[in-house]
């Protein structure tokens, strides 16, 4: 008899081969098909944000864990977990370099794009957590003047160092978002939100879809100055009209690098490994290759050419779920490159 635990994975998810034939079997299927006749005789699920983990989903399987190796994890019934006794883990901070790079990449895009000069500009953060710390840290070292928001922080740590909304909105050239997605920040950027920037502020998206009203902003056009969206409202299929209002669109990819995807399965394996009492793989690593050399002046553009992604996504909108599970992550920058940074910022205009 077969006791190994059997695995079911979406099959997006990568670097599982460390786990052998000795410690689990593993089906592979398409995020979108898993259903209940697949997980009936299932231990253990590893899912990315596609796979909704109901209560209807997972009632009267014989699921103990799920791993999804994301930042967040409102596509799982926590509630319903808990009650059942299912271990729920996931990945928080694993693709916050990653993040960082899409926005600052997208940000020298937009500005040479809009002879804009960055470092004239005030950054507001929008929930400044794993990603928005990075984000917040990369700005200073690029001589970039921040404002954050971040009332859960503000409230434990105390005022100093956070704005209010409204400041923020009023003072801000950018504004990106990196809120988590809950019932409070839901269609968070509203007619009011968008209404209270800057005329000509530039808006950037890379948390949850759902936390823009899609509509409002597509009225907000004629008052900003740029536009630039990872994620999106009913996705995969996306609103042709706020595709078309964008400055630059791209497929849900901005946490898509070899590091980000790595640590994330590290961060679920391992503790799988002590769900199942796998000894050997409680360290759990991926071997990533080294990252190869990009000249200096050029690593926010060689490193990720974001406009060749946003062509792909304008020319076949409905293939945006093909096009994100095609794409060939990217490497973060490395230290010696993150000090360089500095180099790819002009003085005056882009």
């Amino acid at each position: 008899m077969d006791v190994k635990p059997h695995i079911i994975a979406d099959q997006q998810v990568p670097y599982l081969e460390g786990i052998g034939k000795k410690h689990a079997r593993i089906t592979r299927v398409p995020g979108h098909l898993i259903d209940k006749q697949i997980l009936k005789k299932a231990d253990a699920l590893l899912v990315r944000t596609r796979t909704i983990c109901s209560a209807a989903l997972l009632k009267d399987s014989p699921v103990s864990f799920i791993g999804s190796p994301t930042i967040g994890t409102d596509h799982i019934d926590l509630d319903y977990c808990a009650k059942k006794g299912i271990v729920v883990v996931n990945a928080p901070g694993c693709n916050s370099g990653a993040v960082m790079q899409y926005v600052f990449s997208a940000l020298v895009a937009w500005a040479g794009n809009h002879a804009e000069d960055l470092k004239s500009k005030t950054l507001g953060i929008v929930g400044v957590g794993n990603v928005g710390k990075k984000v917040a840290a990369l700005a200073a070292h690029l001589g970039i003047r921040t404002v954050l928001n971040d009332p859960p922080r503000a409230k434990a740590e105390g005022q100093e160092g956070f704005s209010d909304l409204g400041l923020l909105l009023e003072q801000s050239d950018i504004i990106t978002m990196h809120v988590p997605l809950t019932p409070l920040t839901i269609n968070m950027v509203n007619n009011n939100f968008l209404s209270s920037m800057k005329q000509g502020a530039c808006f950037i998206n890379t948390s949850r879809g759902a936390v823009v009203d899609e509509m409002a902003l597509q009225k907000a056009v004629p008052k900003l100055g740029g536009i630039i969206l990872d994620v999106w409202q009913g996705e995969p299929h996306i609103d042709p009209a706020t595709l078309k209002v964008c400055n630059i669109a791209t497929p849900h990819i901005a946490g898509y690098s070899l590091e980000g995807k790595s640590n994330a399965t590290e961060q679920v394996v391992r503790a799988m490994a002590v769900h199942f009492g796998w000894n050997d793989l409680q360290n759990y690593t991926v071997a990533l290759p080294a990252a190869k050399h990009v000249p200096a002046d050029l690593l926010f553009t060689q490193c990720f050419p974001i406009f060749e992604l946003d062509k792909q996504l304008r020319k076949a909108p409905e293939q945006f779920e093909l096009i994100r599970n095609a794409y060939v992550y990217r490497r973060e920058w490395t230290q010696e490159q993150y000090s360089q940074l500095t180099l790819c910022l002009p003085k005056k205009t882009f």
